[in-house]
């Protein structure tokens, strides 16, 4: 179980309702510099010795570099001391309006300075092997972030209905069957039909979102460092939801270990907070 601190309380009621209403919120002063150096320690480390899951997600002619790994907190002790020894459980179950939060897995964006590479408008949860509505994701940059370089997020898009998931490079729908889901509308073209939610950040600022919000962001300009991890979680309604292709992340062999529509009771989704434990 996640240790509490002082970080818990500064989930109001507040923030639990325009978490409901929005699909998305920032939280500021959530973690201490501390745990803000501790966790760079972990990412610098990452990008030292990436796993196999690792990925450019940008073009070779980019002045700059965005690289994505995932699913490392097994083998990174940082990572495992953030997700393991924070509050972000305990946060993320009040958010989620969970008993329990359980981690589904980590997610490191880096985009270094002169990346030109943006991030499209998309949701994340359709790339994924679950489904129910009680999940959250937390993204946390360990340097100040531009708000022209920050994630923006439509509010409100949680609500449905899932759009189609395509390739971000070069827009090929490889997961769901192509005309199986609606195409996202082109929301950049069209920004003022949309409430458009985004938000400066200093290292120790966090946003969380659901995983159907609609979100994106920019690329960074010449001077500047974006790291930032990210964490998804899930609650109690979250079930596995085996797929016919390869999901991202791909969590090869569990469909021979989970049913579809089983709980993520599964020790590579460790539960973080339980609430019906607590005597």
């Amino acid at each position: 179980m996640t240790q509490q601190s002082h970080a818990a309380p500064l989930v109001t009621p507040e923030i639990v309702e325009a978490y409901a209403r929005d699909g998305a919120v920032c939280i500021r002063g959530l973690f201490s510099q501390d745990q803000i150096d501790e966790l760079t320690q972990g990412i610098e480390e990452n990008l030292r010795t990436p796993s196999p899951r690792a990925k450019v997600a940008s073009e070779p002619d980019d002045p700059g570099w965005f690289f994505e790994d995932f699913c490392n907190w097994q083998d990174n002790a940082a990572y495992r001391q953030f997700i393991f020894d924070s509050a972000v459980g305990e946060v993320a179950a009040q958010l989620m309006q969970s008993q329990q939060a359980r981690l589904y897995h980590d997610h490191l964006l880096v985009k270094e300075p002169g990346t030109r590479q943006r991030t499209p408008w998309h949701q994340d949860q359709p790339y994924y092997n679950v489904e129910g509505h009680q999940n959250v994701s937390m993204w946390l940059p360990v340097d100040p972030v531009s708000r022209d370089a920050t994630l923006e997020f439509v509010a409100g898009s949680h609500k449905g209905p899932w759009l189609m998931p395509r390739t971000f490079m070069d827009n090929q729908a490889k997961w769901f069957p192509e005309g199986s889901l609606d195409d996202l509308p082109d929301i950049e073209a069209n920004r003022r039909d949309y409430t458009i939610l985004g938000w400066a950040l200093e290292p120790g600022d966090a946003v969380f979102f659901n995983m159907l919000t609609l979100h994106a962001s920019a690329g960074v300009d010449g001077n500047r460092r974006r790291r930032a991890f990210s964490v998804r979680f899930l609650g109690d309604d979250m079930t596995h939801a085996p797929r016919h292709w390869t999901t991202s992340p791909p969590f090869p062999g569990l469909e021979k270990e989970l049913a579809a529509g089983a709980p993520m009771d599964h020790e590579l989704f460790p539960l973080l907070t339980d609430k019906r434990r607590v005597a």
